[in-house]
């Protein structure tokens, strides 16, 4: 069914969790928080995705996605073990929040170009469709990662002022 091997198959399913785990998490804490449930959960998916496009990838551009994925997973969720500062959240914040946008930009592509089954929506990867959905991405995670820097910011504005009783019950 849509021209997807059995180790596609594999690389599909162990990595389609990340998708609902990564908008929970971006809904309930917003941004991807590791040392959480959802956030290992996730990692989980995203490792085992990210490992095994390297047997079923027919583009260049797979490897590169594959490769940034596992750097920027790595370092998003190794960041908060080395530095427990401001500039270690926000650091793991970006990390994870692209390794998000990773996972978007080859599964939207996957899906114009193999749904519905036999007639995609797209056949040309320079489709107009194809390239909005692509920027629209890239749109969601530049006003994401604003977003988030901004809410992190304030955040470490009231710690700033909040008294050491209150940080301790947070």
């Amino acid at each position: 069914m849509f021209g997807i091997s059995s180790l596609g198959w594999v690389h599909t399913l162990s990595s389609l969790p990340a998708i609902p785990l990564a908008i929970y998490m971006f809904a309930r804490y917003g941004r991807i928080v590791p040392r959480s449930k959802p956030g290992v959960v996730y990692f989980i998916s995203m490792l085992i995705g990210a490992i095994t496009v390297f047997p079923i990838a027919h583009q260049s551009v797979s490897y590169v996605i594959g490769t940034a994925t596992i750097l920027l997973l790595l370092a998003g969720y190794g960041i908060g073990r080395i530095s427990s500062g401001r500039a270690g959240r926000y650091l793991e914040t970006i990390f994870l929040s692209l390794t998000a946008f990773l996972l978007m930009l080859p599964t939207v592509t996957e899906i114009l170009t193999r749904v519905p089954n036999g007639h995609p929506f797209v056949t040309d990867l320079s489709s107009p469709i194809l390239l909005g959905a692509q920027a629209s991405l890239f749109v969601i995670l530049i006003v994401g990662l604003t977003a988030q820097i901004i809410h992190l910011r304030r955040q470490g504005r009231l710690t700033a002022f909040a008294s050491p009783a209150e940080i301790s019950a947070e």
